[in-house]
Formats: structure tokens, sequence, C-alpha cells
């Protein structure tokens, strides 16, 4: 499985897919799916969905992860065909100057770019430690003109992301562009191609969402339509192993999957998810049968698209599993593909658990 889920992984990550403009990654993963024997299909607002049907009298499951990426959209083009950005979704500023990017126009036609920074031998001493924000930086894709820039093909409006990048450094770890959550899509490929040969089992509904770095509700048209009983998001735990994140949790790269047991935003929005009982219990006696080791979270400032999905319908059962990450929304992002695997592993034997008698009503 690791091998697969690598491939899956780097190739996904090597694709450019700002929310809203998915179509490339989305391809990807529907021939991969096809080549796995599974049926997909989408909807209108681009999500892509496969339904493995399973004993009627059991929950419905939808497992979900989303294919989106964070970056920019083109608000200007000076006449020197230097670009003006604004941000699409959590992109942090201070990880903004000399980073590479990619104009994302389409196959064959993307040009490459660049952040630009001020020439060090120019920089006062007011400026070297200043974060320069998104409304001051500008793109240099190597043209000299306006009209140059609107020859090849670009436009206010048109997409901008890191430079897509994937390499597996040191033991089994992916570092690069879109780990999150092109991580998440590789583990519903995995969990595909194993719940194909499976015999029993609830119907699963595995959704690769759209948006979600907008504006987090990709995922609920998909879940409207096909009213789970139960709603699992896959995406990052933000891992705390490093000295600037030990003080906020327990979560180790290379330590298993994880499980929120709270998460809630706070900065204006008022939305999180407490998780169902029943499905806490499911992992963590499937984790303990299976020999699996499963992380807890609990985070401020962490949303997913499960926040709202959780409210379809007369209510969802909802749980947050993932993975642990380094470097969020950065360029250069890193998970451990032993946790992918193990997390894929988890989800398998969990489902399978899931039977007629599987009681969702809180006593």
């Amino acid at each position: 499985m690791r091998s697969l889920l690598r491939d899956d992984l780097m190739a996904l990550m090597r694709l450019p897919g700002l929310a809203g403009h998915e179509d490339r990654v989305r391809t990807a993963i529907r021939a991969r799916l096809a080549a796995a024997g599974v049926e997909s299909r989408g909807d209108r607002l681009g999500n892509l969905i496969a339904t493995l049907p399973g004993a009627a009298e059991a929950p419905s499951v939808m497992v979900f992860a989303h294919m989106d990426q964070l970056g920019f959209i083109v608000r200007r083009i000076e006449d020197d065909g230097l670009l003006r950005l604004s941000r699409l979704g959590g992109v942090p500023e201070r990880a903004l100057a000399a980073q590479e990017v990619l104009v994302q126009l389409g196959e064959g036609r993307d040009l490459p770019g660049v952040i630009a920074t001020k020439a060090h031998h120019a920089t006062g001493p007011e400026e070297k430690f200043r974060v320069v924000p998104t409304a001051e930086v500008f793109v240099d894709v190597g043209l000299a003109s306006r009209a140059a820039v609107e020859a090849a093909g670009i436009r206010i409006g048109t997409p901008v992301v890191w430079a897509p990048r994937a390499l597996e450094i040191g033991d089994g770890r992916i570092m690069g562009t879109a780990v999150d959550d092109r991580a998440g899509c590789a583990v519903l490929i995995a969990l595909a191609r194993a719940l194909r040969r499976r015999t029993g089992g609830p119907t699963v509904h595995l959704v690769f969402s759209v948006q979600e770095e907008f504006n987090l509700r990709g995922a609920l048209v998909a879940a409207q339509a096909l009213m789970p009983d139960i709603a699992i998001q896959l995406d990052i735990m933000l891992a705390t192993d490093t000295p600037d994140m030990a003080h906020l949790g327990e979560m180790r790269l290379g330590g298993g999957p994880g499980m929120s047991l709270y998460s809630f935003h706070g900065r204006g929005t008022l939305n999180g998810v407490l998780p169902h009982p029943a499905l806490v219990r499911l992992m963590e006696e499937t984790a303990a049968a299976e020999n699996i080791p499963l992380q807890r979270s609990a985070q401020v400032g962490v949303l997913t698209d499960l926040s709202y999905v959780q409210l379809v319908g007369q209510g969802v059962a909802a749980l947050d599993l993932g993975f642990p990450m380094r470097y969020s929304h950065s360029a250069r992002e890193m998970c451990d593909l032993a946790d992918l695997e193990a997390l894929a592993a988890l989800l398998c034997a969990a489902l399978a658990r899931i039977g007629a008698g599987f009681d969702l009503i809180r006593h």
C-alpha cells in the first residue's frame, strides 16, 4: 500500500489546483479510481463522488477530503508586466517573500514566476524585520509589458499557486506543496482500492471535495445530495513536535494517524466540531484491536468543512480524522507516509465494524 500511496500523493502534489480551479486534480483522481475499478461522478460545483454500495440497513458513511489548495488570484497587471495578487485562503504573509509560484493557465501553458523581494543591499534597517503584506507584493513572470502578459493568457482573476513540488526526504517523509490535502486524497484513493475488494459493510461515499480553502462549503453540496448518517473528514492535524509548536499539543510526525476531539476556529467564524461519541469509541476500539497508534488533537484556530457537513438534514454523526503535518499553509509542508498508511488501515477496519446495529442515538 505504501508504494501506491507515495506515487498517488506525489503525483497529486505536482498538479496545480487552486480552490475553484481543481480540474486537473479531479481528472487525475478519476483516472486512478477508474484504474482500480471504481466508478465516480461529478456535481455542478466540481466535487468528485464514488459510491461503494453496502448493507442497506447499516448507517451510510461519507468519507471526504478536499482536492483544492490555497494560493492567489491576479487582481492587477502593471504596465511593466508585474502582477499584483489577492490571497485566496489562509496564506501566511510572512511566507511570501522570494517564493516561486506558478500561474495556472492550463496544461502546457502554465507560467513560472517569483514573488519579488527587495534587494538586500537596498534594504534599510527599518525594513529588515518587516513582513510585507500581500497588497504590496508583486509577481515577476519574466515578461516586460502588460501586452506580453496578456498575450500569454494572464488576466485579472487568473489563479496562482505555490510552484508545485514533491520530494521524498529522510525515511519516508514527503515534503512539498499541497500536502494539505492531497495526502487526504491519496488516503481516499487507497481506501477506494480496499473497499472495492470488500464483502459486507455499510454504503460508503468517497467524496473528493472542492473549495475547502475558500469557504469550507464545497463538501456541503455533496452531503446535501448524499444525506449520509455518518461523515468522516480527512485532513491535516497540526504536528506539534517542533520547538515552535510544542506547547500546542502532543501530535508527532510518524506517530500514527490523529483524531480531533475538539476544533474551534474562533477568528470571526464561530464554528468547529465536537465529535460524535460513538465514532470516537469506534476509532479507539478499532485502533486498539488493530494495534494502530492513534493520536489525539484539540485545537483552537482549526476549522474544516466537516463543521458545515455535520449540520445537514437532521444532523450527521461527525468525526475529523487525519495525519500529522508540519509547516501548514506554507510552500513546503511535510507529512510521513507511515501515518498515511496507518490512517488508511484504520479507516478500512473501522468501516467494517459499522453494521445494522451501530447506534448513533445519544443516550
